[in-house]
């Protein structure tokens, strides 16, 4: 049996759960998620503990009993507590602003500003123009939405110009000038 799909999830005070067939819906301070279980998979509700039975011991089902419960569980922390991601931008006249409460200005040394709307149930911070934290209770939108705006701007190699995540390291390459000065 799957080790992380047999631990049960846990709700914090203030979240609501409801399980209606195959639909989960959980509500909480931070937000409302909803997930559709994989068919034959059956959700159990009591007291505030969830837990997930796979209906066989097929590998399809052993593969999905541990992400089912996986994802129920950054559910049911994304609507009590939240999940935030933090951007770092670097380089001259690299900054970020946010205009209007959804979107995010963005000037990255193209010859014109980008502007991203974020989709509802995203916000973002920022601070000194150069750290955007994003915050929102859907760890998967949350992620996807970093990601997006890393790669208006990748991080090179050279310099480190450019969007990068706060804990990423960025491996820095020798220039023209330090290659040829080694040469003989």
């Amino acid at each position: 049996m799957s080790r992380i799909g047999k631990l049960p999830v846990h709700l914090d005070k203030g979240v609501k759960a409801t399980v209606a067939g195959r639909q989960v819906r959980l509500e909480g301070p931070k937000g409302k998620l909803e997930m559709e279980v994989p068919a034959g998979f059956n959700i159990e509700l009591k007291d505030s503990v969830l837990s997930v039975k796979r209906p066989g011991d097929g590998s399809r089902e052993r593969a999905l009993h541990g992400l089912t419960r996986k994802l129920l569980a950054n559910m049911a922390e994304g609507v009590s507590k939240g999940f935030t991601r933090t951007l770092e931008i670097t380089g001259v006249g690299y900054r970020a602003e946010v205009r209007g409460g959804n979107s995010l200005y963005l000037t990255l040394g193209y010859s014109h500003p980008i502007v991203y709307q974020l989709p509802p149930g995203i916000s973002a911070k920022v601070d000194r123009q150069v750290m955007v934290t994003l915050e929102g209770a859907d760890r998967q939108l949350l992620g996807m939405v970093a990601a997006q705006l890393r790669q208006l701007r990748p991080p090179e190699p050279y310099k480190g110009k450019g969007i990068k995540y706060a804990e990423e390291k960025i491996r820095r390459k020798a220039g023209k000038a330090a290659a040829g000065a080694s040469g003989g």
